[in-house]
């Protein structure tokens, strides 16, 4: 059984002949560049400098010998400019990491250092704007660089939080197109995060793709503007979503069956024990637009479509479901009320669960290779019977987590397989 057989079956909620693995195809389901080097050199491939396939989070690209090492059946289409508005593709560069790894980024990647050593990139690679990342001297990724002006409410406009919510060009159709076809001829299912077609992300990446970004841009700002200013908040939803409508109508023209997952949207609704809001503030403010936005990829496309939600939303995967979505990821066992018996039980029927394989706060980091071994096995014994179930870490693998330990998740899930 091939990658994409065993997928079709998985989403559909049907036995596969093994459990389906995802490891490096998303920006949530990723690992961190030097995770990957390291697997790299654990596996006995060639060293070369790994490519960062999404710099915010530094998150590594993994080639076509490692994607065969790990077992892996999905693979990502990666859209034309990255999450700094850069574009992100060859020709690339090397560049030093604060930790002294040497990585490729493209060549519109520009970065300073401040007088404490912190690394500042900046919006579409120009240093004459102030930078949107800072990476710690210390750290291994960006935190966003909140640059948002003062709000004056009566000058509030909604076009101005849809600036990264345009319509498609015909230079990123023919980059969506090209892109899709290159994945799909690896033989693997293809996921994809299309551009301009999310909904309500605009809180987790505040315009650090944006030179001069306007609007509402603080996180917290925008999560108090669901209660502060609910009118504008849908105006905005109501908007993208004929934006999103619009562009999966032009995408599905041109990629068709080449694209297997629609990463819709990566809002978080969860903390480790509640969530941001009430089920009913979902159900008045997000779960319409998403409910339209699913039926139309569902009524025209064969695509699943993907929602990714950290932290505690039990209470929410009715709603996910009702909503119309296929998948739910990470799937974030560590957190309050995420039991994985109770949600195969109760959701496993309605949602794949993309996700929850392992715990990334503490056994994949921290524990033995034996406690990894364990835990994979027992999670893919709860999640992987009757389908729905696509093997992926609780969220990206960060940059020190042991590699032993990465290797034995690989191997447990290979026993678990029978192999």
């Amino acid at each position: 059984m091939t990658s994409k057989e065993r997928f079709d079956l998985t989403v559909n909620h049907r036995q596969p002949d093994r459990v389906v693995v995802d490891l490096g195809s998303t920006g949530v389901t990723g690992i961190h560049v030097l995770a990957v080097e390291n697997l790299r050199k654990f596996y006995g491939l060639e060293y070369k400098p790994v490519r960062v396939i999404e710099p915010y989070q530094m998150l590594g690209e993994l080639d076509h010998e490692l994607i065969e090492a790990m077992g892996i059946d999905v693979v990502g289409a990666w859209g034309r400019n990255n999450m700094f508005g850069i574009y992100n593709h060859e020709p690339l560069m090397e560049i030093t990491t604060n930790w002294g790894q040497q990585v490729l980024v493209p060549q519109g990647f520009r970065t300073t250092k401040d007088e404490k050593g912190d690394m500042l990139v900046y919006p579409e690679g120009d240093t004459s704007v102030s930078p949107s990342g800072r990476m710690p001297r210390y750290g291994y990724f960006f935190d966003a660089v909140i640059r948002q002006e003062p709000i004056v409410e009566e000058q509030l406009n909604v076009e101005d939080n849809l600036e990264e919510f345009g319509l498609i060009t015909k230079q990123d159709l023919d980059f969506w197109t090209e892109a899709t076809q290159k994945v799909r001829a690896t033989g693997k299912a293809v996921i994809a995060g299309l551009g301009g077609t999310a909904l309500g992300d605009i809180a987790l990446v505040p315009g650090i793709q944006l030179k001069h970004p306007k609007g509402i841009r603080d996180v917290a700002e925008w999560y108090m503007s669901t209660v502060m200013r609910p009118g504008y908040i849908k105006a905005v939803f109501e908007r993208q979503t004929e934006i999103a409508l619009e562009n999966f109508r032009h995408l599905h023209a041109a990629i068709g069956d080449n694209l297997d997952v629609a990463f819709l949207c990566g809002t978080d609704f969860g903390t480790q024990d509640s969530t941001f809001c009430a089920p009913e503030q979902f159900d008045d403010l997000w779960l319409p637009f998403y409910r339209k936005i699913n039926d139309w990829v569902h009524s025209h496309t064969h695509w699943k479509t993907f929602k990714h939600s950290c932290g505690a939303v039990e209470t929410f995967m009715s709603r996910f479901i009702d909503a119309g979505f296929d998948i739910i990821n990470p799937v974030q066992v560590s957190a309050r009320g995420m039991n994985p018996g109770h949600l195969k039980k109760t959701y496993g029927k309605d949602l794949v669960f993309w996700g929850g394989g392992i715990d990334t706060q503490k056994t994949l980091p921290y524990g033995t290779p034996e406690d990894v071994r364990e835990e994979v096995l027992r999670l893919c014994g709860i999640f992987a019977p009757g389908g729905g179930f696509v093997f992926n870490t609780v969220h990206n693998i960060q940059a020190n987590v042991p590699v032993g330990n990465i290797a034995a998740m690989v191997d447990a899930i290979r026993e678990f397989n029978g192999a």
